[in-house]
């Protein structure tokens, strides 16, 4: 107690810096996966990606961010063993942080798009596990991360496999593709914003003091995806077919639909990234305050204060503004070549896989959702439209993730022991 009482406003000051770092991480690498098959499919600039991301990742981090805050602020260890020395709780997480924001530094700088869920949930195991003692791990909820980390890709692969075959089904395979286009793509968006909205609804608000029953949030949800397809119907009318265009490459006019489409999948998928991959960043740095707030006291229950979701998200833009090109790249252009059509299919089924895993509290992997849905509709296309090289080298550097940030984090764990204890 008397290291907290000593030091409490330099650990707070550490928690804030490392925080910020670890989000900047988040920032360059995740929403960089976020927003790559938009930018990727030539659908948003990159300036309109990070417009999209600073509003929606906000949004999402606000109303649908708290249930897996919680988890990795207190799920994943046992803070009651920690209870005689609070100290050992604040370095953990001070390490955490700043573990899995160098590892994510490292990883951006050569374009692998990595798991920041990964990188966190890995440092706060490796430190638990080596500095305080194996039984201060959940295990139960640390099998049930790794086994979302293998579902979450198959299941955006499987659904962004059958999206796709329908658009094919459904608009290109057809004699006048355009004319399907526009007659389909507003049902597309009515299935964006049914979606988010039905999976915010029913999972994520009950921190805002929102508690609607599952007919409500249907009822709330179709008002919301009407208004999404009337939205998307009038932009939709300013698009004209381009023979000039088509003559070059035959879906020309179609993809500039599925443009339209693309703005509304971006945004969902900013918001999913918000709900889920924020709390990488703030769960730690929470952890922190409330314990230096309470005077040491780790069991008790802390609200999320604003201001930390603020910086969360500051943060998270800062690293997308500053480093993010480098993630866009691989994941928008090397895995496989994008369209909007395609990346509208991959797009929408990784952001709802997220949205409902957000929900949930689990804190699965963006990044892995993303890849696999990317990879369902290469495989959709025929497995030679994958560049297996660059899928390779991504699954490599997830593997040495888990590792890399549990060994990072026990270094630093011991270090900060030393400095202050």
């Amino acid at each position: 107690m008397d290291i907290i009482a000593q030091y409490g406003t330099v650990f707070v000051a550490l928690a804030c810096i490392f925080g910020f770092f670890m989000a900047w991480g988040v920032g360059a690498n995740d929403v960089a996966n976020a927003m790559g098959t938009s930018v990727g499919s030539r659908s948003i600039t990159l300036k309109q990606a990070i417009v999209i991301a600073i509003l929606f990742e906000f949004a999402g981090a606000w109303l649908a961010g708290g249930a897996v805050t919680e988890t990795i602020r207190k799920g994943i260890i046992d803070p009651a063993l920690l209870t005689a020395n609070p100290e050992l709780l604040v370095y953990g997480m001070l390490a955490s942080l700043l573990a899995a924001g160098i590892w994510l530094l490292v990883a951006t700088h050569y374009g692998w798009p990595v798991s920041t869920t990964h990188s966190i949930v890995g440092a706060i195991v490796g430190f638990a596990a080596v500095g305080v003692s194996v039984d201060a791990v959940h295990w139960n909820k640390v099998t049930t991360i790794v086994a979302s980390w293998v579902v979450s890709p198959v299941t955006a692969g499987i659904i962004a496999f059958a999206l796709f075959r329908s658009v094919q089904i459904l608009i290109l395979d057809t004699q006048d593709p355009f004319r399907n286009a526009k007659r389909y793509v507003p049902l597309y968006i009515f299935l964006v914003g049914f979606i988010v909205a039905m999976v915010t609804l029913t999972k994520g608000l009950k921190h805002l003091g929102l508690h609607l029953n599952w007919g409500q949030s249907a009822l709330v949800s179709i008002l919301i995806g009407i208004a999404t397809l009337v939205i998307g119907k009038m932009m939709l009318k300013h698009v004209e077919p381009d023979p000039q265009a088509d003559r070059e490459y035959h879906f020309s006019s179609v993809e500039k639909v599925f443009g339209i489409l693309m703005l509304f999948t971006a945004c969902a998928m900013a918001f999913a990234h918000g709900s889920n991959d924020v709390a990488n960043a703030v769960g730690p740095l929470a952890a922190v305050v409330g314990v230096i707030s309470a005077g040491g006291s780790v069991a008790q229950k802390t609200a999320m204060p604003m201001w930390i979701l603020l910086l969360g998200g500051a943060g998270i833009v800062a690293g997308l503004v500053m480093y993010g090109h480098k993630v866009i790249a691989t994941v928008g252009t090397n895995i496989t070549e994008l369209t909007p059509s395609r990346g509208f299919a991959a797009t929408l089924a990784a952001a709802a896989t997220v949205v409902v895993a957000s929900g949930t509290g689990l804190p699965i992997s963006t990044t892995h959702t993303l890849v696999g849905a990317i990879l369902g509709v290469g495989i959709a296309r025929g497995m030679a439209a994958l560049n297996l090289r660059v899928v390779g080298t991504i699954f490599i550097s997830w593997l040495v993730t888990l590792p890399a940030g549990a060994i990072l984090a026990i270094l630093i764990y011991f270090m900060l022991k030393g400095i202050f204890s």
